[in-house]
């Protein structure tokens, strides 16, 4: 029997808030089977027994053993994902996808653009994932129908919609095809009606992918001259350009911290925290998510993902309030972070506090987060007896259970 199936076994009884016994009776086996597929004593397990296990704890057999795909994203969807950004109509035999040969206009293609955004910053991968190819092969057609102004806005959405595909496609793993996203970004964004701020925005994630791929010296470089050649000037408080700032010395920052230079991490986010303080206002956009709470928070949480979870909940204390919009589900991944912090410190009620903050601040977003689930499946392991229904709640919301 693999060691898989005596862990989840265990693991999901105790995030359901049942008791051997109680697990017993609901899948018609004896309890004495239930404890000894827990403690690793069966070498063998029918299969007619894992399946009343599984259908009584509300997960496949193949869960219950451990055999679940890691991959968010069908093929097809993939698939799709990479036409999009790699097209091939100039290749004989080889089309463009979406049905007609409509032409979408510049208004209509933004709302779009920010459904996508909104998608992918609340973390539903299978919507981003089904909106994109339709934006980007939009906006490609835009730009090939327009002229002056109205191809400079379509340059700035299908810029967005890179940008976009290079971030999924790096959550997804697809580091190769983000890179190819990222470029593509940057390239279109020089032709842009706001060049400047967008070839900025799209060197953001570019960087990301440098970091994913290991190259943080790169990274941090890419980011400190980007962020050299947009910083706001010194009476400057444009909300746009500050942000875009703050959010590359972010990068820069952790980018630095990987390379083993915390000292020039806290020195990049210092200057960050400065423009926030300088910006004045806490804004949210698809250019950039900044101001002096948000680069508070980004302190904190750069601090605990970075081994010092004592530090992190100590300036977390000391945060300030929002002077304007911090969105939910950023103000929840910060929840998420404290509750990792809280773990490493042996606190798990403080642990399991957060993790209710973050489902109540933006419940779909934080259920999706891996985050979230590796510090709720740990609570679930290191748990010696039932711990109720709020637990229970929890562990089922995280997609532990």
């Amino acid at each position: 029997m693999s060691d898989a199936l005596a862990t989840n076994l265990s693991r999901l009884r105790k995030a359901n808030d049942l008791s051997q016994e109680a697990l017993s009776v609901a899948a018609d086996v004896s309890v004495d089977t239930v404890g000894r597929i827990e403690r690793g004593e069966r070498q063998t397990t029918r299969p007619g027994t894992i399946d009343k296990l599984a259908a009584a704890l509300g997960v496949s057999s193949d869960a219950l053993q451990g055999r679940l795909a890691t991959l968010n994203g069908s093929d097809a969807d993939i698939t799709s994902l990479r036409r999009a950004i790699t097209p091939t109509g100039d290749v004989p035999g080889l089309t463009e996808f979406t049905e007609t040969d409509e032409v979408v206009c510049a208004r209509a293609l933004a709302v779009e653009a920010h459904k996508a955004w909104r998608a992918y910053v609340d973390g539903r991968h299978d919507e981003l994932l089904q909106r994109l190819p339709a934006l980007l092969t939009d906006a490609r057609r835009l730009i090939h129908a327009s002229s002056g102004a109205e191809k400079a806005t379509a340059c700035r959405l299908i810029s967005v919609g890179y940008r976009l595909g290079a971030g999924i496609a790096g959550r997804l793993g697809l580091d190769d095809l983000a890179w190819t996203a990222a470029e593509k970004a940057i390239d279109v964004a020089r032709q842009s009606d706001t060049p400047e701020v967008d070839t900025a925005v799209s060197t953001r994630y570019l960087v990301w992918t440098l970091i994913r791929q290991g190259r943080t010296a790169e990274a941090e470089r890419v980011a400190v001259v980007a962020a050299e050649r947009i910083e706001p000037r010194m009476l400057d408080r444009d909300p746009t350009r500050a942000g875009v700032f703050g959010n590359l010395l972010f990068n820069a920052a952790n980018a630095a911290h990987r390379s083993g230079s915390a000292q020039r991490a806290e020195d990049l986010l210092a200057v960050a925290a400065a423009a926030a303080i300088r910006a004045g206002v806490d804004s949210a956009s698809e250019v950039a998510i900044f101001g002096p709470r948000v680069a508070a928070l980004q302190r904190v949480d750069h601090t605990i993902r970075h081994g010092d979870p004592e530090r992190g909940l100590s300036l977390a204390r000391r945060l300030p309030d929002a002077q304007g919009v911090v969105p939910r589900f950023w103000e929840s991944g910060h929840r998420l972070h404290l509750a990792s912090a809280a773990v490493k410190l042996k606190k798990p009620r403080l642990a399991l506090g957060y993790l209710g903050q973050a489902r109540e601040l933006s419940p779909d977003w934080a259920r999706r987060q891996p985050l979230g689930r590796s510090v709720m499946r740990k609570l679930v392991d290191d748990a010696t007896r039932r711990q109720g229904s709020q637990f229970a709640g929890l562990a089922a919301h995280y997609g532990v259970a």
